[in-house]
């Protein structure tokens, strides 16, 4: 049995949470999770789009927001730890790895996820 390669995967457990590989579209009119792609080099990302614009820190700040309340987790455990001036970018979570990757496998379904998951506001 050949074991799962690592980048197989936008996201990976580590102790005490969960990184993630994000792909963040700013000045996108609205802030949503819109599944996972891949790159030219074969890796894999989560798609987001944040409405904010990548001026002093706001798309970093709304990508925190935004992966934070699609995860259910405080904003305080959500992290760009690289990646802070491109697209491509590092995420940290913490909190418990399992209920963390339940969600993120959540988005190999069909529907795009979004961080209002039934809400019609």
């Amino acid at each position: 049995m050949a074991l799962a390669n690592p980048l197989d995967h936008a996201w990976s457990p580590v102790a005490g949470g969960i990184t993630l590989r994000v792909r963040v579209t700013p000045r996108g009119g609205r802030d949503a999770v819109q599944g996972v792609g891949t790159e030219a080099d074969g890796q894999p990302h989560v798609k987001l789009r944040v409405a904010a614009a990548p001026v002093d820190g706001d798309a970093n700040e709304a990508v925190e927001r935004l992966l934070a309340k699609w995860l259910g987790v405080p904003r305080t455990r959500v992290e760009v730890v690289s990646g802070q001036t491109i697209r491509l970018k590092t995420v940290a979570v913490e909190g418990d790895p399992v209920q963390l990757l339940r969600r993120c496998q959540t988005l190999g379904q069909t529907t795009p996820a979004s961080p209002n998951d039934g809400d019609e506001s």
